[in-house]
This record gives C-alpha cells, sequence and structure tokens, in this order.
C-alpha cells in the first residue's frame, strides 16, 4: 500500500497591490465667475502651526455663489474654529471629497445628505473660520479616500492643476 500523502499547503495569495492613485472627473471651478487665469497655487504655502495648506484659496467677494464642483452627496454641514462654515462632499463614486471652507453661509434648503450637481450653488463665499475679517475667500480641498465613512481622511490632492483646465461657470 502505498504511503498517504499529506496534503501541500498552498502559499497564500499575494496582497492585491493597492489601486493607483486617480484623478477625479472633471471638476469645475467651485466659485462662480472666477475664471482659470486667476487661480493662484497655494497647496504648498505654510499656514500657522507648521502646517502646509493642501487646499487653494479662491478669492471672491462676499456672497459669491460657491457651486458644486462635481456631482455628489453632501455628507457633512459643519462650523469648525479653523474651516468656520464648512462643507464636505462626497463624489457618486464614493472615492473623492471637495471640501469648502470660510463659507458665509450655504444655499437654502442645503442639508447632509443631499445629492447635488456640479454647478449648482451650495454656499456664498465669506471669512468665517480663521480666514480672517473682510479675507474673502474658497478655501477648496479634494482628497481621494479609501472608506466614505471616513470623508475626512484621505490623500490631499492638488486642485490647481485640476482646475487650471475646468470651466467658469457665471451665477
Amino acid at each position: 500500500m502505498p504511503p498517504i500523502r499529506q496534503p501541500v499547503p498552498l502559499p497564500s495569495p499575494a496582497p492585491s497591490p493597492p489601486a493607483p492613485l486617480t484623478k477625479p472627473a472633471s471638476p469645475i471651478i467651485p466659485v462662480a465667475g472666477v475664471r482659470r487665469e486667476q487661480l493662484r497655487d497655494t497647496f504648498d504655502e505654510a499656514r500657522s502651526e507648521g502646517r502646509v495648506h493642501e487646499a487653494i484659496d479662491i478669492m471672491a467677494a462676499r456672497g459669491t455663489p460657491v457651486l458644486a464642483a462635481a456631482d455628489g452627496t453632501v455628507v457633512k454641514l459643519f462650523n469648525s474654529e479653523k474651516g468656520g462654515i464648512t462643507i464636505y462632499q462626497l463624489s457618486t463614486d464614493q472615492k473623492v471629497v471637495y471640501y469648502y471652507a470660510h463659507l458665509d453661509s450655504y444655499a437654502d434648503g442645503l442639508t447632509e445628505g443631499k445629492r447635488v450637481r456640479q454647478g449648482e450653488v451650495i454656499g456664498a463665499v465669506g471669512d468665517t473660520g480663521n480666514a480672517g475679517p473682510g479675507n474673502y475667500h474658497l478655501h477648496f480641498a479634494i482628497w481621494l479616500i479609501s472608506d466614505p465613512k471616513h470623508y475626512w481622511t484621505g490623500v490631499n490632492l492638488n486642485p490647481y492643476p485640476l482646475l487650471r483646465g475646468a470651466s467658469t461657470i457665471d451665477r
């Protein structure tokens, strides 16, 4: 009788490589009437407490409409010490967060869970949070996320090159 062969353990499958970082769908400039030429790259600029900006500031008059940069869902409306009146918007594929800060106000009817369309008015430019009185602008950030339940964390992308190819909407 031949000897009983012991099963040979199969090697564990290699872990899947992380998904490559891809840029989000083409966002529009999220401030009505601002043209590409008016944008300034402030992504790598130093900020207080040793921070790096990791966003861009889009200068505009107080009350200028802030537009949804892309289609998605508002996941959080928040008032923070640094950002003031803010909006966190999740992309339709749930892989990208668009962050809007220093707002003067939200658009009428804007609520958490509301689906918004690219170009829809979601707020107004302001100077809330640590922007400083009269320093009216939209602090705009984009980051890639791996878990939509943790929308506040991710890999920051520089919005400047994405918006330099974007369209302008007048409202």
